[in-house]
């Protein structure tokens, strides 16, 4: 928990000098994408640090919150590697080129198809750690439990995450029917009816099995988090305006439209040469006006924005991740 001390440091700092930028401390907006949202969550479910922020904007959010006991395995292993104790010091005194090198089998080992249906069924396998002292407890324990709840929120995702991964194997997925690729994936038979029924718009193997990934990863916790919070200062979005270079609203492509950014190098290789500028000027008009005012501009949860070339507001974003849980 290294790391959720040194964002705690970094708000802290904020606190500090942030008069000297012009800034408010009394009005400080969180927002992160990905595993920075995953961080947002982390630290909504920390009371200790709520008093250093007062809003946040959640973007495709892993919740990578992990054991005690499966964070001590872990260190165990990379440690015996090394023939190290597993301990600060003893990583300290490894060359850090070494330490790097090391890690690779662990992440080697979560690559393949029973890789992927471990990262699916049971999520990322590093990050922040319950210790029973900065953090007690799951963070959607907490959440649930009323941590942050006053803390208005924005969160969503995009409708294609991860989609992308499969792209390789889409020519060979076309012959393959979706349920039995969703149970290799872990997914049982009663619950694929239910899936699949709740996603009538997604057809084709490839766009199936993308889309349940990118729900097991990112959506469902968005769905989780909002149903956790008080509706009455929490706003679901969807990004689903997709790229024409790849063919899906995957992960990272809201980033630039976020940051208005359109022009900026290399945004044209996943987003072509011309992104809609109606588009970014809707999602970072949203956000400004979410920091200004920490109230969103559309109706709260489970209500979504739909952030696409022509936005709107549809009543439950994320009916299609119930029967997932």
């Amino acid at each position: 928990n290294r790391g959720v001390r040194d964002w705690i440091l970094a708000l802290e700092w904020v606190q500090e000098n942030i008069r000297s930028f012009g800034g408010d401390p009394s009005r400080v907006t969180l927002a992160g994408q990905s595993a920075g949202g995953g961080a947002v969550l982390t630290l909504l479910g920390i009371p200790a640090a709520h008093h250093l922020f007062h809003a946040a904007w959640c973007m495709s959010p892993t919740m990578s919150l992990i054991g005690r006991h499966e964070a001590l395995a872990l260190g165990d292993a990379l440690a015996g590697s090394l023939d190290v104790p597993n301990s600060a010091a003893g990583f300290g005194g490894v060359d850090a080129g070494v330490l790097s090198r090391a890690q690779v089998p662990l992440v080697a080992a979560s690559r393949g198809l029973g890789g992927l249906r471990r990262s699916v069924s049971s999520g990322l396998h590093l990050g922040p750690t319950v210790d029973g002292d900065l953090i007690d407890r799951p963070t959607l324990a907490a959440l649930r439990g009323g941590s942050g709840r006053r803390i208005p929120l924005v969160i969503g995702s995009a409708d294609d995450e991860f989609t992308m991964i499969l792209d390789p194997y889409a020519r060979f997925l076309r012959f393959v029917p979706a349920a039995p690729a969703l149970a290799l994936l872990g997914l049982d038979a009663s619950r694929s009816r239910a899936y699949r029924a709740a996603n009538p718009d997604v057809n084709g193997t490839t766009a199936r099995l993308g889309r349940y990934v990118s729900d097991m990863g990112f959506r469902r916790h968005v769905r989780r988090v909002g149903d956790a919070r008080e509706a009455s200062n929490t706003w679901g979005y969807r990004f689903s305006w997709r790229s024409p270079v790849r063919g899906w609203a995957f992960h990272c492509l809201d980033v630039p439209f976020f940051f208005d950014v359109l022009g900026a190098h290399g945004v044209a290789a996943v987003a072509g040469d011309d992104p809609p500028q109606a588009l970014s000027d809707e999602i970072h008009g949203s956000a400004v006006r979410f920091i200004t005012s920490h109230a969103a501009g559309w109706a709260t949860w489970p209500s979504a924005r739909v952030f696409d070339e022509a936005p709107g507001t549809i009543a439950e974003g994320y009916a299609g991740v119930r029967p997932l849980g």
